[in-house]
């Protein structure tokens, strides 16, 4: 039997149908998880005998990400190990290779979320756990372990009563230029978050001057990051870079998640083989190649690799 990552680039080499989209669905909108509830289990508190997963958008289109990046990059499974552990890796990558796509969303909740990201209810002998909201909420926050910078900085007035600080970032959010200028605005607001500078000190009857050192990954450059672009506006974005400089190491556009504003709700868009596929999990059929690379008009995130070092 082929792996969903196989069947996906066999689908993009043979595919000749008008409507360009694959066999089968790939990690549908919501889920239901049956547990074999054996005889002992009658006297279990509480007794969930099926799991129903709602508005899981908010994970999915992340899901299939994570998913497509550890199959393209041979070197990242081992390097993200050491950031979500290794037994979730390897366990991620054989659900999805297999399809279990309701056990996969379950790994995610149960194994990085943490239960007040969430709504959960009990309806008779069901459990039903309900994802709506934010997909930074529910997916990019329980990657600090990979996302996190921190910039350090100093005040020039020693009675500063806070000379020294710290701002350390749990993700990477950028905010657009308070004027628009002409250019990659995507990399300027980066080079912005990440640069050093020095500026008036903030701190109330102090008149010093506050250097920021340079800001920086606080466990090294990770193999793939994930800008928040929720702060954008569509008329502030027609240009999407496909490199990215970042801390001192070129990343390049992987893919990106779409927010509809009107149904509230989240697909992705992503490259394998250099082709561009639109992932959308509550369509019949939820992975359509595309004939162009998308317009990313209502972006809700921005996901870049790390580019593979010259030797």
């Amino acid at each position: 039997m082929k792996t969903l990552f196989e069947e996906i680039k066999a689908s993009i080499k043979n595919n000749y149908d008008p409507d360009r989209s694959f066999w089968r669905p790939v990690l549908p909108w919501g889920g239901v998880f049956t547990i074999k509830a054996g005889r002992k289990a009658v006297s279990c508190t509480p007794l969930y005998v099926e799991i129903n997963l709602k508005n899981t958008c908010t994970i999915d289109g992340f899901l299939m990400l994570l998913y497509v990046i550890l199959h393209e990059n041979e070197h990242f499974p081992k390097e993200l190990s050491l950031h979500l552990g290794r037994e979730f890796v390897d366990y991620f990558l054989y659900l999805m290779d297999s399809y279990n796509f309701t056990t996969v969303k379950l790994l995610w909740i149960w194994d990085k979320m943490e239960k007040r990201q969430y709504k959960s209810e009990v309806h008779k002998a069901s459990l039903e756990i309900d994802l709506f909201g934010n997909e930074h909420d529910n997916f990019t926050k329980n990657l600090e372990s990979l996302m996190s910078t921190i910039q350090e900085s100093y005040c020039s007035n020693s009675s500063c009563p806070t000379r020294m600080q710290e701002d350390l970032q749990r993700t990477i959010n950028i905010n657009p230029p308070q004027e628009i200028p002409h250019g990659d605005l995507i990399q300027r607001a980066v080079d912005e978050l990440f640069c050093s500078k020095i500026e008036l000190c903030e701190q109330y009857g102090c008149d010093g001057l506050r250097e920021f050192t340079q800001r920086v990954f606080y466990h090294g450059a990770p193999p793939f990051v994930v800008l928040n672009m929720q702060q954008w506006k569509p008329e502030e974005l027609a240009y999407v870079p496909y490199h990215l400089d970042l801390s001192d190491h070129k990343y390049l556009l992987e893919g990106a998640t779409l927010f509809n504003k009107e149904e509230h709700h989240y697909s992705a868009a992503f490259q394998i083989d250099g082709y561009w596929i639109h992932y959308d999990g509550l369509r019949n059929v939820n992975l359509i190649l595309l004939n162009k690379p998308p317009e990313f008009l209502l972006l809700s995130s921005l996901v870049y690799i790390r580019a593979a070092e010259n030797k």
